[in-house]
């Protein structure tokens, strides 16, 4: 399966134009999404419009950019000023943003070709796209599962063939859990590595944007577009990225893999447990070397996520009110009943519900016992993770502790849908990069992957090491049969 960095030099080679390239993937995409349901909008006009812009340049001699001709799809709640921004909520069902995100920006900048925008769980808050406000996205694996979430629209269009690249935005793994559940290669960089300019928030000390490819390079690449200081965001790290791609093909020898033993206790699937510890013997035979390390706060890793995300949402979400924008409820009586209906009619249970566990945490007489709390775990966690890269270079394990489940297996019970972040919460606490890359199939032909964490800033760090599993595990996944 070819991957965006080679559909960039057959552009560039003048072997394809753009406009066929981009003609191919909307295709594509019109006779698959209708099964698969990952986008909420599709921009084709104006994404032809691009691609032969991207001609025209490189027909004048004139250098393209880094992303030239390459089609793109972005989660829909990223701020595209000639598209909708819904969140995949209907409080936003009809919100066109008056500006673009600034990840937005350097796409276009980079002459990228922008095809659409994808699904998600409302305000990304799930573990499966099935708590979108306008339909569940399926798995293009296996159409009766989930394709994970809350970037699930972006995951599922990257598989299926749709679009070579993608992006996403991480809370809590959102990026991770849902590449790993489709067979892609999910990239979440270092917290303010990547501006949030445009990002519709939802937990503001956790959020981050990365990228979504066929393979490391492909999220190397589109990391390096996106990362860089932005004066529009004040979490934004002050200096500039390195050039992700250099360097990129390091080989394994001296390379020191942590191994979690918390990684590997009850509740990981017997057959991700294998496919992973298969991956990790693979890369020794290889020069690596193994090192067991303990992350003991990993138990309280989404007892504390679940009251820090939750009670940043409370305050993000408060705007939503009914008088600023988005949706406005009808036959109120005063301010207050506005407010209330406003929100009863716009949000979805499961963001009702976050909201909700938020305020009450954040209430007079709770504080203490509950954010303040979370917040000295947060500090934990962190700890931990700085004692183990003493020791190693990197840190591996599942990304997820089970493949695909079907839809509406978990629907209905809360608990068991937030454990599906249990190795992934950690690394936003924490503020790591994280990446995941496929690692293996299931014996009923559902992806699993590999998680690798590094410290903060060292995003190279881990796309180098993600990069040695990708090439010497050997696993190259076709587009799936969509059955």
């Amino acid at each position: 399966m070819t991957d965006a960095v080679s559909i960039r030099q057959d552009i560039l080679t003048k072997k394809v134009t753009a406009t066929q390239v981009a003609e191919r993937f909307l295709s594509r995409l019109a006779a698959i999404d209708p099964r698969v349901r990952a986008f909420l909008s599709v921009s084709r006009d104006s994404a032809l419009a691009q691609a032969k812009k991207v001609d025209e340049k490189i027909a004048r001699g004139e250098k393209p950019g880094l992303l030239a001709g390459l089609p793109i799809a972005i989660k829909d709640n990223l701020c595209t000023i000639d598209a909708p921004t819904t969140c995949g909520s209907k409080i936003l069902e009809d919100y066109r943003p008056p500006y673009d995100a600034t990840v937005v920006r350097r796409l276009r900048e980079e002459d990228a070709v922008i095809v659409g925008k994808t699904n998600l769980d409302e305000f990304a808050m799930g573990s499966s796209t099935e708590n979108s406000a306008f339909f569940t996205t399926r798995n293009p694996w296996n159409l009766q599962c989930v394709p994970g979430g809350s970037s699930g629209g972006s995951a599922a269009a990257v598989a299926a063939g749709m679009a070579p690249l993608a992006l996403g935005s991480d809370t809590g793994g959102s990026i991770r859990q849902p590449a790993a559940l489709t067979g892609t290669v999910g990239f979440k960089p270092t917290y303010g590595r990547v501006s949030r300019y445009g990002l519709v928030a939802y937990g503001s000390s956790l959020d981050q944007i990365g990228p979504f490819g066929r393979s490391v390079r492909d999220a190397a690449l589109l990391a390096q577009v996106i990362s860089g200081h932005d004066p529009f965001d004040s979490t934004s790290v002050a200096q500039p990225a390195p050039d992700f791609s250099a360097g990129l093909e390091r080989d394994a020898k001296g390379l020191r893999l942590g191994v979690p033993k918390e990684y590997f206790g009850e509740g990981l699937d017997p057959e991700v447990r294998a496919s992973v510890e298969a991956a990790i013997s693979t890369l020794e035979a290889k020069g690596a070397k193994r090192v067991e390390v303990s992350l003991p706060m990993t138990e309280y890793g989404i007892a504390a996520y679940y009251i820090v995300a939750p009670c940043e949402a409370s305050s993000n979400l408060a705007r939503y009110d009914g008088v600023h924008y988005g949706h406005r409820a009808q036959g109120y009586g005063d301010l207050i009943s506005l407010f209330s209906k406003s929100r009863k009619e716009g949000f979805g249970p499961e963001v009702t519900r976050r909201i909700i566990l938020g305020t009450f945490a954040l209430s007079s007489g709770y504080y203490e016992a509950y954010y303040n709390r979370a917040l000295k775990v947060r500090r934990r966690i962190k700890q931990d993770f700085d004692r183990a890269f003493e020791l190693c270079d990197v840190i591996v394990g599942p990304t997820s502790p089970t493949p695909a489940f079907p839809v509406g297996a978990k629907a209905s019970d809360p608990l068991a849908m937030y454990l599906c972040d249990v190795y992934t919460v950690a690394t936003n606490l924490a503020g790591l990069p994280g990446i995941s890359v496929p690692c293996g199939l299931t014996k009923s032909g559902l992806p699993i992957g590999l998680q690798v964490q590094g410290r903060v800033l060292d995003d190279q760090g881990v796309l180098q090491a993600a990069r040695v599993f990708e090439r010497e595990v050997g696993l190259s996944l076709p587009w799936p049969s969509l059955s």
